[in-house]
């Protein structure tokens, strides 16, 4: 087993070299692979994988059935919601004006830094050797092309790609790119689930349907 001292790692497996703080937790049928590191006060959900020489930092929240590649980079205070993908070598950045030193030529400290996380909301993934830039959010079900550079949001079911990351296409729950059916209708080749497009967003069409009688009933009331 690796390092672990402390900290709850009930039900979670640790493989001989990673390294797990004793403050950090550990849901229910997650695996650690060698060379990892999970750092203080980190919480990950239940059956998740954290890839070999992977790095999520102190305080990072990870969820559910979430899988982090090989090397990828999670610094805090990031946070992942449920059922996201980070591809190997992918990079979650923190500091939007790095620099070593200080105005005065001192080396940083902690207290000299001002991190901000990036969010990753449900279901969405992060191709490899993306970067996301400090504190963007990408939206559900959302796609990172490998190599991508996002500085700013990503919408829900976007397929983002390129330097800087720009959207290409939008794609649906099985991360497939959707087929256009109609004017602002658009459908997964997969699984037929339909999708409606307003205003440059996309929703699931029962949940587009949804919001809309929602608002038609306020005003009715």
């Amino acid at each position: 087993m690796g390092t672990v001292e402390g900290g709850s790692v009930v039900g979670a497996r640790v493989e001989p070299g990673a390294d797990v703080d004793g403050r950090a937790v550990l849901g229910a049928g997650t695996t650690v692979w060698h060379l990892a590191q999970v750092r203080e006060d980190a919480v990950i959900g239940a059956d998740r994988v954290i890839g070999r020489g992977a790095h999520v930092g102190p305080g990072v929240r990870i969820g559910d059935r979430v899988e982090l590649q090989n090397h990828a980079l999670v610094h805090e205070p990031a946070m992942a919601e449920d059922g996201v993908f980070i591809g190997p070598a992918a990079v979650l950045t923190n500091d939007l004006h790095p620099r070593s030193v200080v105005e005065d030529g001192r080396l940083k400290r902690g207290d000299d830094r001002h991190a901000q996380g990036v969010t990753l909301r449900e279901g969405c993934s992060v191709g490899g050797r993306a970067v996301l830039v400090t504190g963007v959010t990408a939206g559900r079900r959302a796609l990172v092309a490998a190599g991508g550079v996002v500085h700013r949001d990503v919408p829900d079911f976007a397929l983002v790609a390129g330097v800087p990351a720009r959207r290409i296409k939008w794609v649906g729950r099985a991360g497939e790119p959707l087929e256009p059916d109609g004017p602002g209708r658009w459908r997964c080749p997969r699984t037929g689930e339909e999708c409606r497009e307003t205003g440059g967003l996309l929703a699931e069409a029962r949940a587009a349907y949804l919001a809309q009688a929602s608002v038609s009933s306020a005003w009715t009331r």
